[in-house]
């Protein structure tokens, strides 16, 4: 069994608007004792506002920095900036292709030069009307399956740089389940045979149990008690609610068997048990998730919370269970992959930072946060099944 590489990495999203330039935030990286760090778009490197002489001279400084510091920067991941448009699933032919070629072409261009690793990004969403409609669900996610094919095409020619695409919390975003991330990295790879890769963020399984199928018993049970209930298409919900004031036995059967009807034709829709655990996620797909994003999280709510002693008591994300996760994934998919499985997964801290903390209060958290993830991954660069 060929297991991955293990790294600890950290992203310099908390440096944002305090600690802008990379000598500034690869100083503190460094000092703090990670080795590899991932630069967060949002940090005055995002191609919407850089200009092209001024992203020269980025990345400039960070080769020179690596070199002084003895650092690597692997990753690369969009923020918020680009995180507010449905982007490669937008209607207009036009704005598509500037995002493909204007920015995240671009941008591989230059991680390739870099010599990093790869470029992580949630860049499409899916508006309320394609929601709603199947046939046009359809057609655009499998537009958005053709682009990633090309994007992953584009970067596998230009140095093998790894795409990958983050699971997100609602229907809306997809991919938002296990089986859905599966289908949509062998979709894409069957389009040329050229890997695109998921990025499993361990904090982004808090909004699924809102969205679970529901039986037929519980939609009866929804209608007599008058309460709300997830059934995926606005056509539903309008049966559901009529079906409140229904006094008709027969008439309220005859409306869960429409809404259950609609429920399958929109089944992409919905989530599963499995699909709010994120240690089913990670033994379902760790092995096509290079990047992987660490916050610690309750279950309930994705703060993206340092892993503090205070945070970690109530915390469900454990380093031993976590790697344990990891390895198990390999097991479970290595005689059948839906492509090759990854060779280094970089666990990478995306801690934010409040507005009105300070920068002491800053480091010290992410100073608690390696100090605990070093009694699992001691050294850098030792496989999954040394380290459990």
């Amino acid at each position: 069994m060929n297991y991955p590489r293990i790294y600890l990495v950290l992203d310099n999203c908390f440096a944002i608007k305090r600690w802008i330039k990379p000598m500034e935030w690869m100083e503190i990286s460094r000092d703090l004792g990670f080795k590899y760090v991932q630069a967060s778009t949002d940090n005055e490197i995002d191609p919407l506002f850089c200009t092209d002489e001024y992203m020269d001279g980025w990345f400039e400084e960070v080769k020179a920095q690596q070199k002084k510091l003895d650092m690597q920067l692997v990753n690369f991941y969009t923020g918020y900036q680009t995180y507010r448009t449905v982007g490669l699933a937008h209607y207009d032919a036009g704005i598509r292709e500037k995002i493909t070629d204007g920015w995240i072409k671009k941008l591989i261009v230059r991680i390739a030069d870099l010599n990093a690793k790869g470029l992580g990004f949630s860049f499409f969403a899916i508006p309320h009307a394609v929601l709603q409609d199947p046939a046009e669900y359809k057609r655009v996610m499998e537009m958005l399956i053709r682009q990633m094919a090309d994007i992953a095409a584009f970067a596998y020619d230009n140095g093998r740089v790894q795409v990958s695409y983050e699971q997100m919390y609602a229907p809306h975003q997809p991919p938002f389940t296990i089986k859905g991330t599966k289908e949509f990295i062998k979709r894409v790879y069957e389009k040329n045979n050229k890997p695109s890769y998921v990025t499993i963020d361990v904090g982004h399984m808090v909004g699924q149990k809102k969205f679970t199928r529901p039986s037929r018993d519980a939609i009866m049970d929804a209608i007599e008690m008058k309460k709300a209930i997830w059934l995926g298409s606005d056509a539903a919900q309008i049966m559901f609610e009529q079906a409140a004031g229904l006094e008709n036995d027969a008439q309220k059967t005859k409306t869960v068997d429409r809404i259950e009807a609609d429920i399958h034709a929109h089944e992409y829709l919905f989530s599963g048990a499995e699909d709010s655990d994120v240690y089913q996620w990670l033994d379902a797909a760790a092995c096509y998730s290079p990047i992987m994003h660490l916050q610690q999280t309750d279950g309930v709510t994705s703060s993206h919370a340092a892993f503090t002693p205070e945070n970690n008591a109530r915390g469900i994300i454990r380093g031993d269970r976590l790697l344990g996760s990891i390895k198990k994934s390999y097991e479970l998919n290595h005689a059948d992959p839906l492509q090759e499985m990854v060779e280094d997964i970089y666990l990478s801290f995306e801690i934010f930072a409040s507005n009105i903390e300070t920068g002491r209060e800053i480091i010290a958290k992410l100073k608690q946060t390696v100090d605990y993830w070093r009694k699992w991954v001691p050294e850098d660069g030792m496989k999954v099944d040394e380290l459990i």
